[in-house]
């Protein structure tokens, strides 16, 4: 199977060349056959790329460690479960796992059109065809050859980084390759339009759910990655502004600032080269993102080693890519022009700009905190690092006002607000949110920018249960309906703006909980068994934390794992025992001999975490001996208040995006009876 999938890597890459010289000819030629070529060549593609990462899976599966790849990210000992995984492990493999992902979404995106749009699919399998070639090409021309043999077999491999071995790492990774590839969707049908000169409004209602759907991956797979940080690395954070996180960060500022914009377009004409231009910054953003890690450039926890082939090769598609989408925007200038002009700073369509105007603000502050370190070491030949203190003092800011632009947004008139229409939707939320700060600093709750965002999410709070409850009060009178009834009746019929309500509500909740951190518990202490701590928390109870001992076993391979060392400490608040905790020292057999990895301990509540991190032993040698005079630690105890808001809302929000990317009851049927009318053929190029 292994042997297969190299040869069918090697088979994709004149198929990608194929569907991209046949999708752009037919496109320019309105040629039907050569079309059809191109979109069957992405069906084929798929299938080649299907089986080359099978054919990986199966070097994994079956410890092949004459492959450079298996051999340097599995072993024998390895589980099962991550030697599947193994595929998106590597820098490697996870470029041949964003060509699969990709191929299978230009199906999905060729499928779906079959019989309809057809004047935007010939140059759509072009561009689709052109990215997979490109990843292809990468992955057999750039010294990345996931199927690259030894010179000879080792008996055993070097194993996977003991971090990755967390079920968080294995679909943190694919969450954010579906986000980034299936933008690609949405960049060609823009394309396409540029191409053909259809650039109404009809190329953003073809792809808005493909821009929704990479956004939602994008959000989740971000949420997964800080979960994923804050339950493995051991430092008590879920967020550092690492290089590869910020690189995850950027797509999804410019996709939300799109997200928003498309409406100023669908319902007043405006903003189409803003519009264009977005689609596609944020696609050559998921390239950097992708260039970021794979090329080790900047320090992260994330990248691979430095490859300056890969990275030179990125930065020619990527610059590439921007040169010949500003060419094309450029030359259909006239035909993107606005319809309409703003009419009044205080309107929707403002707001909605102000909020495109902070988003590409905080965008562009991430990314040159990003690529500065490298800029500053080229120019100057020094190594400097920016940290989270910049990134804090820019965008914290920035977050408070994009904060309050989700309350406002929504409920704002278009064109022109009336002083009526502001005081009817913003009298009572202004108020609740002035209650729950003077609440707030009444107890004691006197950091600026905790207050700042915990009151401003009571403002936008208000707006949008003011709005749910008026819009379930009137349909309930109208229909005759129970509330329940009707406020599931609400939501189905205009998804779409309902889920983006509980989006907002969402976005509330994760900076609450941001918000939190500020009154962050962080005790140190060097303990002996039998020693109790006490921690107060910000909330007024306290924590009693009685150590007990270490607990030592001895892996003996199992699991790649060399030993561990169990610090037990039983929690109590206010004199009640709450629970035995846990926290860890491992070693294991692979990685760097001397790397010791932190397992923390975590209990969990609606309002707090009690965090537990074993940062040292005294006597790790007599600890494995089990000598009773080598029980000292170091330990750190942390109360994390509303930390699981981020959780919850990180939840609510995929909620939110999903009832948004669902079709409603009514525009399904129009569909349908628009499909019924539709030939079962494919029709020609130029048809409409």
């Amino acid at each position: 199977m292994t042997l297969l999938g190299e040869f069918a890597l090697w088979i994709a890459l004149p198929l990608t060349m194929w569907g991209m010289v046949m999708g752009f000819a037919g496109g320019r030629t309105q040629r039907g056959d050569m079309v059809l070529s191109a979109e069957r060549s992405i069906y084929a593609s798929s299938l080649a790329l299907t089986i080359a990462s099978a054919g990986i899976i199966a070097a994994f599966v079956g410890d092949r460690f004459e492959y450079w790849y298996v051999a340097n990210y599995s072993n024998i000992n390895l589980e099962f479960f991550y030697k599947v995984t193994g595929l998106w492990a590597g820098q490697r493999g996870s470029l041949l796992f964003w060509a699969l992902i990709l191929s299978y979404f230009a199906c999905a995106a060729v499928f779906m059109n079959r019989n309809k749009n057809r004047e935007f699919m010939p140059y759509v399998a072009g561009v689709l065809q052109t990215i997979m070639w490109f990843f292809v090409v990468v992955l057999l021309f750039a010294d990345v050859n996931p199927f690259e043999r030894l010179p000879f077999a080792p008996a055993d491999g070097r194993g996977l980084n003991p971090q990755l071995q967390n079920y968080w790492m294995t679909i943190h990774p694919p969450t954010l390759y579906l986000g980034f590839t299936s933008f690609t969707v949405p960049f060609a049908f823009a394309v396409a339009a540029l191409l053909n000169g259809r650039l109404d409004a009809r190329w953003i209602q073809l792809t808005r759910r493909w821009i929704l759907l990479s956004w939602f991956f994008l959000s989740i797979g971000i949420v997964f990655g800080m979960r994923w940080a804050y339950e493995e690395l051991g430092w008590g954070g879920y967020w550092f502004w690492d290089p590869v996180e910020n690189a995850s960060l950027l797509p999804w500022l410019t996709a939300t600032a799109f997200l928003h914009s498309i409406q100023i377009q669908e319902t007043r004409g405006m903003l189409k080269v803003w519009n264009m231009s977005l689609v596609v910054v944020t696609f050559v953003l998921t390239i950097f993102a992708t260039f970021l890690t794979r090329s080790g450039l900047i320090e992260s926890v994330h990248s691979f080693a430095q490859e300056l082939k890969i990275a030179y090769i990125f930065l020619g598609f990527m610059t590439s890519i921007l040169g010949a989408s500003v060419v094309l925007i450029l030359y259909r200038r006239e035909s993107l022009q606005s319809e309409n002009q703003i009419e009044s700073f205080v309107s929707r369509e403002s707001a909605f700009l102000f909020n495109n105007l902070i988003l590409l603000g905080a965008a562009f502050a991430v990314f040159w905190g990003t690529i500065f370190p490298l800029v500053a070491e080229g120019v100057t030949g020094q190594a400097i690092s920016v940290g989270p203190p910049f990134f804090n003092r820019v965008n914290i800011p920035i977050g408070l006002v994009l904060l309050t632009l989700a309350g406002i947004g929504p409920v704002i008139a278009w064109r022109r607000a009336s002083k009526k229409n502001l005081q009817r939707n913003f009298q009572w939320p202004v108020a609740v949110g002035l209650v729950v700060v003077a609440a707030l600093w009444v107890s004691g709750a006197r950091h600026l920018y905790a207050l700042a965002t915990w009151g401003i999410g009571a403002f936008v709070t208000t707006v949008i249960a003011v709005e749910f409850f008026k819009g379930t009060r009137a349909r309930a009178r109208i229909e005759g309906e129970g509330y329940p009834l009707a406020f599931f009746h609400l939501v189905t019929r205009n998804r779409r703006r309902w889920g983006g309500y509980i989006v907002h509500m969402a976005m509330v909740l994760i900076f609450a909980g941001f918000a939190g951190s500020a009154y962050n518990v962080d005790e140190r202490v060097h303990v002996q068994p039998g020693d109790v701590v006490n921690v107060e928390s910000p909330f007024g109870h306290t924590y009693q934390m009685s150590y007990e001992g270490l607990s030592v076993s001895q892996g003996k391979g199992q699991r790649n794992l060399d030993f561990q060392v169990i610090a037990l400490v039983t929690a109590s608040r206010d004199g009640k025992v709450l629970e035995r905790m846990t926290t860890e020292k491992r070693r294991y057999v692979t990685g760097d001999p001397g790397q010791l990895i932190t397992e923390v301990g975590i209990r969990s509540t609606f309002f707090e975490d009690l965090y537990l991190i074993l940062s040292a032993v005294d006597d790790a040698d007599g600890a494995l001996r089990n000598d009773p005079n080598a029980q000292g630690i170091d330990l750190e105890i942390l109360i994390k208040p509303l930390v699981n808001w981020i959780w919850i809302g990180g939840f609510m929000l995929a909620i939110g995006a999903l009832i948004g990317l669902w079709p409603s009851a009514d525009k399904r049927r129009l569909a349908m009876e628009s499909a019924g009318q539709e030939p079962s053929e494919p029709v020609v190029v130029g048809a409409s």
